[in-house]
């Protein structure tokens, strides 16, 4: 017997409900991490091949969308919302526990379906809070406890080598450590062989020589196939051994995102392993439990974006120069937007110009050419929405610790920090320390402009009403933007 549908106004309960079920911090209306439990499935599923069409049923798990459901099933939106017609038009993110029926497409050289890590162990998120990182590598007896390494334009030990990743990159600093030591016992073993203080995560190229280039080489592999799963389009994995690997349906994005970085380093056999219940599992249970024990459902149902500003102050010209684009780094996802004041000679200039604050909230972080301005106001950036700021200018920069309001000032545009071929800031967000893609099913709005994605990575649109215009590297009618303040008559 099929189970009953539920109702629209059912549905729309769920959604409520699971809502209301998460912590409000006071006088902000944002919601924070639910302490809820997710299941890791035992024994682990077998799955065989099926009719095409064949309808399952799948509990939806934080952070799911309809586009990214369909996509990991092989099928459509347009089927999945047959089969469930309680679901409302539009619907951002889908409330978690939720009973989908979807009809499913076979995929052949499907991956294990073990579930390694919640995705709350696997971002840095709120689940990342309580984690003394300093304190959980020094303590160990472990070769990283000594290492250093030259990151982000300094030495520096071992752990804060793993804070500069696991910040940028928004990555769980559990998850790097247990890598480190399931591939080289970097936290256990204080003799390793020469070779792996130079290749600690056991990734051999001369271009990914130490800790720090090791780890962002993990990084971006973990956040392409971590919003790779998120997205509207298939997975796939090519191994070390050139064999493919698509991840289970039912698959959560964090441990998805575990298979992208071992597919990288091992072929058939030993990547089963990897992400088996053997493999990097044991390891982080061996170092701190079951981390199932801690999930958190850190992305509500029907997530929206707060009400946002233009980033600059009314009555001044700004170029669109970049469409979405990567949030950090070269991976996914494609949640950046650029603007740049615009100039008669192009390249690197100091620019008097200033970038503004979006929304209130309180500057969390404010050093390395970065602003990250929180918005629920505990200064946290693992926690609530926060906007990534990029590229700005050290002389003029607000401070850490600054309280602001929508339209205060944050800084002046630069080239400082990265890769720069001109002056621009550089923008992105992330809820409870996921990056939020720039388009899409929750786009950036913009004081009503509303981000759009193009034929390719830094191409896009920004729409408002009738207008729209076309992120360019150049200064022109077609990418210019004008912060316009309603006139006294209007």
């Amino acid at each position: 017997m099929r189970p009953r549908r539920a109702t629209c106004s059912a549905l729309l309960a769920i959604i409520l409900t699971a809502c209301s079920s998460a912590p409000i911090l006071p006088g902000t209306g944002q919601q924070v991490a639910s302490p809820v439990a997710q299941v890791s499935p035992t024994p682990v599923p077998i799955r065989t091949h099926f009719p095409p069409g064949e309808v399952f049923e799948y509990l939806v798990q934080p952070g799911d969308t309809l586009p990214a459901v369909a996509a990991h099933f092989n099928t459509t939106e347009a089927e999945i919302r047959a089969e469930n017609p309680s679901i409302p038009d539009p619907v951002t993110t889908l409330p978690a526990g939720f009973l989908l029926r979807v009809p499913a497409y076979y995929r052949p050289l499907t991956s294990s379906a073990f579930h390694i890590l919640p995705d709350s162990e696997a971002v840095n998120g709120p689940g990342a809070v309580e984690v003394d990182l300093k304190v959980e590598v020094e303590s160990r007896p472990g070769y990283l406890s000594r290492l250093t390494d030259y990151a982000q334009r300094r030495q520096r030990p071992g752990w804060d080598v793993v804070n500069v990743v696991a910040q940028n990159y928004s990555i769980h600093p559990r998850l790097l450590l247990a890598l480190l030591e399931y591939q080289t016992h970097a936290l256990t073993d204080p003799f390793p062989d020469p070779a792996d203080e130079i290749y600690p995560l056991g990734h051999v190229d001369v271009r990914a020589r130490g800790l720090y280039r090791q780890l962002i080489w993990a990084a971006e592999r973990f956040n392409n196939a971590y919003y790779g799963w998120r997205g509207d389009r298939p997975v796939e994995f090519e191994l070390a051994d050139g064999k493919a690997a698509r991840p289970d349906p039912w698959q959560n994005s964090g441990s998805v995102g575990v298979q992208g970085i071992f597919a990288g380093l091992y072929g058939q056999e030993d990547f089963d392993r990897a992400v088996g219940p053997e493999g990097l599992a044991t390891t982080w249970r061996a170092l701190w439990g079951d981390p199932f024990d801690e999930a958190q459902i850190t992305i509500p149902p029907s997530l929206q974006q707060p009400a946002f500003g233009l980033p600059f102050p009314p009555n001044r010209v700004w170029d669109y120069t970049g469409g979405p684009h990567a949030s950090w780094g070269e991976s996914l996802p494609y949640g950046a937007l650029d603007f740049a004041p615009p100039a008669v000679v192009g390249g690197c200039g100091i620019s008097n110009e200033w970038l503004t604050a979006p929304a209130a909230g309180v500057i969390a972080r404010s050093s390395d050419s970065a602003v990250l301005l929180d918005l629920d106001g505990d200064g946290d950036e693992r926690t609530g929405w926060v906007v990534l700021f990029y590229h700005v200018a050290a002389d003029g920069r607000i401070a850490a610790g600054s309280t602001v309001l929508q339209g205060d000032l944050l800084g002046h545009p630069s080239c400082e920090g990265g890769r720069a071929t001109g002056t621009h800031f550089h923008m992105a967000r992330r809820f409870n320390g996921e990056w939020i893609p720039a388009a899409g099913v929750i786009p950036f709005d913009l004081d009503g402009w509303v981000a759009g994605y193009g034929g390719a990575v830094y191409l896009g649109t920004l729409t408002r009403g009738s207008q729209t215009i076309t992120a360019c590297s150049c200064t022109s009618a077609a990418n210019r933007i004008l912060y316009e303040l309603p006139s006294v008559e209007d």
